[in-house]
C-alpha cells in the first residue's frame, strides 16, 4: 500500500506524535509512504530568502531505525500570514504531482489547510481521503478573527472525507459534532513502546545531572510549552512554599512559546534551585527522564484547545508506573476516570498541593502502579494493525464505488496478499 501524509507542520523537527508511530511502523509492515510537511517555525530558521526552496528528505525515521520515509517540504512565502496564503498554490502542486508521480492508495491529511487541499486534490482522482484528528484543528488557529474560516474548513473537510480517526471518545464526539459521519468516524488510541518505556529504566544520571538528591521528590512535564499549559501558575505555587522547607523539585522538558517567560519567572521568584528547564531531548532519551521523576504533571488551562485531547504522554508517563497529576479536562476524564492512576485538580494552581498530599499519604507508588495496570495493553502493534485496517477498508470502499476515478492506482494484489487466509 502506498500512502501520502500532509500535514500544516514540521515532521522533522517537532515532536514525535501519534503519525511518527503508525507511519514508522507501517513502513515495517511493508508499506510505502510519503510524507508532505510545512516548516512551522521558518522564522527561526537563519535561512534567507523571501521565498524558501522546496526539499526533499530521504530515509526519514525518527523513533524506529529501520523505518524509511521520504519528507517533501514545498516552498513558502517567508512571510507571516502570507506563508499560509503561499501554501494553498505550492501545496495544491506537490499533493497534485505526488498524486500523479508516487500514485498513492489512500491519502492521510491532519490538521487544517492541507487537509482541505488534500480533499481537493484526491477527489479529482478519485484517492480516498482519512482524516486523523489528534485536536480541534480550528482552534489552533493563532489568530482569532480567522477561527470562524478555520471551522468551515474543518467541517467541510471532515463531512467529506472517506473516513475520520480520531485518538479518543471526546474528540470522536468533537469531529462528529463538525461534520464527520458516525457511521465513518472511528476511535483508535495512542499506543506505548514497551520496550523503550518500562520500569527497567534507570534515572539516576539525569538525577546527578540536575542535581536532584536522593530525597527530592520530582515533578515532571514534557511538551510543547504553551502559556496555558499551567507551568507558571506551578512555579508561582512553588515560590510560596520553598521557605517552609519544600522538598519538591520540578524539572521540565521541552521548549516552545512560553520558556522564556518560564525562565524569567524562575529568576525572578528565586527559584533555580528548585526548577530544571532541559531543553528539548531526543525522544530515546525521554524514558531516563520520566524514569527520574516521581509524579508526573499535566496542568493545562481548560481551553478549547485542550479541552478535548488526551496527549500521548499520558501513556508514556503512566507505562513507567507514574502517577499523573492533571487539570480535570474533558477528554482525560472520558479517557481515564477515577482510581486508575491520575489525580485531578480544578485548577493549575492546585498541583503542588495535591503532589504534596500524595508524599504525606505515602501513596506515590500506589498510584503509579494503577497507572501503570490501567494502560498495560495499550501496545503500538496492536494500534497500527487497527489502523491498517481502517485504512485497507478505506480503500476497498473507493474501489467499490460507481464513481471511482478512471485510471485510479489497482490495490487489489497487495490488499489481497495482506489479508488473504
Amino acid at each position: 500500500m502506498r500512502i501520502l501524509l500532509v500535514q500544516d507542520t514540521d515532521w522533522i523537527s517537532r515532536n514525535v506524535h501519534q503519525q511518527h508511530h503508525v507511519a514508522e511502523r507501517l513502513t515495517l509492515k511493508g508499506h510505502d509512504i510519503s510524507v508532505i510537511d510545512h516548516d512551522l517555525l521558518w522564522q527561526n530558521s537563519e535561512a534567507g530568502g523571501l521565498l524558501s526552496k522546496r526539499q526533499v528528505f530521504d530515509n526519514v525515521s525518527k523513533i524506529v531505525p529501520d523505518a524509511n520515509i521520504t519528507v517533501t517540504r514545498p516552498r513558502i512565502l517567508r512571510v507571516p500570514i502570507l506563508d499560509y496564503v503561499s501554501m494553498l498554490v505550492t501545496y495544491r502542486r506537490e499533493i497534485a504531482a505526488q498524486l500523479r508521480d508516487f500514485r498513492p492508495d489512500v491519502v492521510i491529511g491532519m490538521y487544517l489547510l492541507t487537509n482541505y487541499v488534500a480533499l481537493q486534490a484526491s477527489k479529482r482522482t478519485g484517492t480516498p481521503l482519512v482524516v486523523l484528528v489528534l485536536e480541534p484543528n480550528s482552534e489552533m488557529i493563532p489568530w482569532p478573527a480567522l477561527r470562524p474560516i478555520g471551522k468551515i474548513i474543518e467541517r467541510r473537510t471532515l463531512k467529506e472525507a472517506d473516513s475520520v480517526i480520531v485518538i479518543n471518545e471526546a474528540l470522536r464526539d468533537y469531529a462528529i459534532r463538525m461534520g464527520a459521519r458516525p457511521e465513518k468516524t472511528r476511535v483508535i488510541r495512542a499506543g506505548i513502546d514497551t520496550e523503550r518505556f518500562g520500569l527497567n529504566v534507570d534515572g539516576f544520571t539525569v538525577r546527578q545531572h540536575y542535581g536532584i538528591g536522593e530525597r527530592d521528590t520530582v515533578l515532571f512535564f514534557m511538551g510543547w510549552l504553551y502559556h496555558f499549559s499551567g507551568l507558571h501558575e506551578v512555579l508561582k505555587e512553588m515560590a510560596k512554599c520553598k521557605r517552609d522547607g519544600l522538598g519538591v523539585k520540578l524539572l521540565v522538558v521541552g521548549d516552545g512559546d512560553a520558556l522564556e517567560d518560564l525562565q524569567r519567572a524562575r529568576a525572578d521568584l528565586g527559584l533555580e534551585d528548585y526548577v530544571a528547564f532541559a531543553g528539548k531531548q531526543p525522544y530515546e532519551k525521554i524514558p531516563e527522564f520520566i524514569a527520574a521523576s516521581d509524579i508526573c504533571l499535566l496542568p493545562a488551562h481548560d481551553n478549547a484547545i485542550m479541552r478535548d485531547i488526551v496527549p500521548i504522554k499520558m501513556y508514556e508517563y503512566m507505562a513507567m508506573g507514574k502517577p499523573v497529576i492533571a487539570t480535570r479536562l474533558h477528554g482525560l476524564l472520558r479517557e481515564f476516570g477515577d482510581d486508575n492512576g491520575v489525580l485531578w485538580i480544578d485548577r493549575p494552581e492546585d498541583s503542588l498541593r495535591k503532589a504534596i498530599e500524595l508524599i504525606d499519604e505515602g501513596s506515590i507508588k500506589a498510584h503509579g502502579e494503577a497507572a501503570r495496570q490501567f494502560v498495560r495493553n495499550n501496545d503500538w502493534a496492536a494500534v497500527v494493525d487497527d489502523f491498517e485496517q481502517v485504512l485497507c477498508e478505506c480503500i476497498r470502499s473507493k474501489r467499490g464505488a460507481p464513481n471511482d476515478a478512471e485510471g485510479a492506482h489497482d490495490v487489489s494484489r497487495p490488499l489481497q496478499n495482506q489479508y488473504s487466509g
